[in-house]
């Protein structure tokens, strides 16, 4: 017995080492990642309200923006890779998991400093070709190597088309620096303006899946939760990166508009392909699609500084999500709903909070006070807090006072963190050109938006439910590629 005891004993005392010696290289990755987070965060704080951009042989630019993206990409990977330290042990990849992460990190650090064109477009291949790695991270699974084929071929479609539109502007102006080439812009001809803003779109709306390039998105699902929580709050927020670096070759090319619709039509369409999905993470993906498409609309009104806000905050959510989404996995059997109908009262409150937030938006961050594209804003403002009470008052759990006071408390605070938000990125941006410039309103924009409002209307009274041929549609829409299943 007692030796039995004693093999027992040393049987433990070995496992509980081998498992410390497995965990020592994730949690060096990490380490080394939240050092990364810990100094741009330093830096950030210290040049907050006086900074000086920083030169590296005109090859690298350090500024405002910079530390900004760095602080949010090193937070989002140290909070990952903390996750995947325990989510993937055992995990035969999970030290390739942690490399792919750093070095991906690394890369979209690269990207923002990025003065020469060369480092630019290489640091976009690079996040592409990591990020592929990273779905298809389980090299056993059959499903997981056809997702890592299928997304990289979009990723290097999309290098592709900001290679074109950045060498069309660099051999025209014989200029290798993105510095010099943006100020160069407004001295082109119109055909060389229209040729690299459409390719730089495209290779925009492929990274942040705006449709028709949403599939890859669908299709990667194969990736473990933590490369999904890096992806989905990283990855495909590059393209708000990539748009608000060039962002005045949009004005002087007039194609902000065909971002504003690009942008509006994969948020309406997404949102409604979210409603019928039955998957918790495919329903993630719809949603984030939906948040690119509003990110995307935003630099088509001209606020791109509004478009990085809004990168930065569905990063934070987005993550969260993901690396929560277990709790939302449960078994349940099929049942009729309830059809709930608001009451004239309730409608009226959702009404007058609905205003109220758009007000009180209005108030804090100063848009939507001239009759300009920043109207298109606060009308979102009050359509989302408009939604946020209605799902409140339907409450049948909820006191009256509870269902006055509970929608009045988000909406400030939900609305305060924006401002405070939006205002701090605005101050780091301000040596960037035309990041905030608000547009005259024009036909198309009203026209698509009044279809932007009828579709969310039909999607949230469910007037959908009664067309078989548009929920088959959206269902056919919504479907990932069959090998990666």
């Amino acid at each position: 017995m007692n030796q039995k005891s004693n093999h027992s004993i040393y049987s433990t005392i070995h496992k509980e080492l081998e498992s410390t010696t497995n965990l020592f290289f994730p949690k060096f990755i990490f380490s080394i990642i939240s050092v990364l987070f810990l100094g741009s965060l330093s830096l950030l704080v210290i040049h907050f309200n006086g900074f000086k951009d920083y030169y590296f042989e005109n090859i690298f630019r350090i500024n405002g923006f910079s530390f900004l993206i760095w602080t949010t990409v090193t937070f989002f990977s140290s909070i990952v890779s903390k996750y995947a330290i325990n989510y993937l042990q055992g995990f035969k990849y999970q030290n390739r998991f942690m490399i792919l992460c750093l070095v991906f990190t690394l890369s979209v650090m690269m990207l923002v400093i990025a003065n020469h064109i060369v480092v630019l477009l290489l640091s976009w291949l690079l996040m592409g070709l990591l990020m592929s790695q990273l779905i298809g991270i389980d090299k056993d699974w059959k499903a997981a190597k056809a997702a890592l084929r299928y997304t990289r071929k979009y990723f290097i479609t999309g290098f592709c088309f900001l290679t074109i539109g950045v060498l069309n502007l660099a051999f025209y102006s014989n200029e290798y620096y993105l510095e010099e080439i943006v100020a160069l812009i407004p001295t082109f001809p119109k055909y060389i303006l229209i040729i690299s803003a459409v390719s730089i779109i495209l290779a925009a709306v492929v990274q942040s899946a705006m449709y028709p390039f949403h599939k890859w998105l669908l299709s990667a699902m194969t990736a473990p939760t933590p490369a999904s929580a890096l992806m989905h709050a990283g990855f495909v927020n590059g393209a708000g990166i990539l748009l608000t670096l060039f962002a005045p070759l949009f004005f002087k090319s007039n194609l902000l508009t065909t971002l504003f619709i690009i942008g509006g039509f994969t948020a309406v369409i997404a949102q409604f392909t979210k409603l019928i999905q039955v998957n918790v993470k495919q329903k993630l993906a719809c949603s984030t699609i939906a948040q690119m498409g509003f990110m995307i609309m935003q630099c088509g009104l001209g606020f791109f500084n509004a478009a990085v806000a809004h990168l930065i905050l569905h990063g934070f959510y987005k993550a969260y999500l993901f690396m929560s989404s277990g709790e939302e996995v449960q078994k349940s059997n099929p049942k009729d709903l309830k059809q709930l109908k608001i009451k004239p009262l309730q409608a009226i409150l959702v009404l007058l909070f609905g205003l109220m937030g758009a007000l009180l938006f209005v108030t804090w961050t100063g848009k939507g006070l001239a009759l300009n594209s920043g109207l298109f804003l606060t009308l979102v403002v009050a359509i989302t807090v408009g939604q946020i009470t209605y799902n409140i008052v339907k409450e049948k759990s909820f006191s009256v006072f509870q269902k006055m006071v509970f929608p009045a408390i988000l909406f400030i605070l939900g609305i305060g963190l924006y401002s405070i938000t939006y205002v701090g990125v605005t101050h780091l941006l301000e040596d960037m050109p035309m990041v905030d410039v608000p547009t005259r309103i024009s036909w198309p924009q009203i026209i698509f938006g009044l279809l932007f409002l009828i579709g969310f209307f039909i999607m949230k009274l469910g007037v959908y439910k009664k067309l078989p041929w548009l929920y088959v549609k959206l269902l056919n829409l919504s479907q990932p590629y069959r090998k990666t299943i």
